[in-house]
């Protein structure tokens, strides 16, 4: 039997060194792991390349907080809203450096870091501009032949976050976890991460579980850290429980767009961490 691995937000956010590579679960307004970022954020975590496909809020917080020195994703959305506000206005001043990707890249990526192979071949990035961007900057693609037939193809480098922060909506004390609904890519980012901190809608008994041992999106053995945070993924979605809060999404938007993200952050999520 493993070692319970249930601990408070603070612990778990102190877990996170500076100058790490992180992701989190979700999507743009969806599943977001916002108490797990909000402790981050009242830790002052710095120096932080943030990876993900298609982030949204939690990815213009940690940029509000000054956590990030990078981000890498193939879209920053903030959906009927335009791009993330924050994300777009500090990559536009060069104040953090923004490594545009594609959504196929990012997932090819995540699925070799999961794997435990080096790169992934990839189709369809061939002829963007972005393809000396990654090859010559930041080395994160190439261009490679099938050995077989010849093809040019594009072999995508692994990506493999020292942390993936995860919102579930169901954990027992050690890392067995269950996500309801849409997963994303998010069981590739616990297999491809080097440590996964989970936050939980609920924390149950191991026997709870015996039901669910076929869906387990993680297990002990991938995680790191539990963290019991009900309502954890406010304002955003979490299927099956509560949808995504767009009243308090503009607030944050508009708080944003002048400069006062921040201000927004103090009011409403410090409250996430009890």
């Amino acid at each position: 039997m493993p070692s319970p691995k249930l601990v408070d937000l603070d612990y778990a956010a102190e877990l996170v060194e500076p100058g790490s590579s992180v992701t989190v679960s979700g999507i743009t307004f969806v599943r977001n792991p916002s108490a797990l970022v909000a402790a981050l954020v009242e830790r002052g975590a710095r120096d932080l390349c943030f990876i993900d496909r298609e982030p949204g809020f939690a990815l213009d917080v940690m940029a509000a907080a000054g956590l990030l020195r990078c981000v890498r994703a193939a879209m920053a959305s903030f959906e009927l809203y335009g791009l993330a506000p924050t994300v777009r206005r500090l990559a536009e001043r060069g104040e953090v450096e923004y490594i545009e990707d594609t959504c196929g890249a990012v997932i090819a990526g995540l699925r070799a870091g999961a794997q435990g192979v080096p790169f992934m071949p990839a189709r369809g990035i061939l002829g963007s501009q972005l393809l000396e961007l990654h090859e010559k900057r930041w080395g994160t693609w190439r261009r490679i032949r099938d050995p077989w037939t010849g093809e040019e193809l594009v072999a995508v480098r692994a990506i493999e976050p020292d942390y993936a922060l995860v919102h579930v909506h169901v954990s027992d004390p050690y890392g067995n976890a269950v996500i309801e609904g849409p997963r994303f890519e998010d069981e590739l980012k616990i297999r491809a991460a080097r440590h996964v901190i989970i936050s939980a809608e609920r924390i149950v008994e191991p026997e709870e579980l015996r039901g669910f041992r076929h869906t387990l999106s993680a297990t002990s053995l991938h995680v790191d850290a539990v963290v019991h945070a009900p309502r954890g993924a406010w304002p955003t979605a979490m299927p099956g429980l509560y949808r995504a809060d767009y009243e308090a999404i503009r607030g944050y938007v508009e708080a944003a767009r002048q400069g006062r993200a921040m201000e927004w952050v103090k009011a409403n999520l410090s409250r996430m961490r009890g």
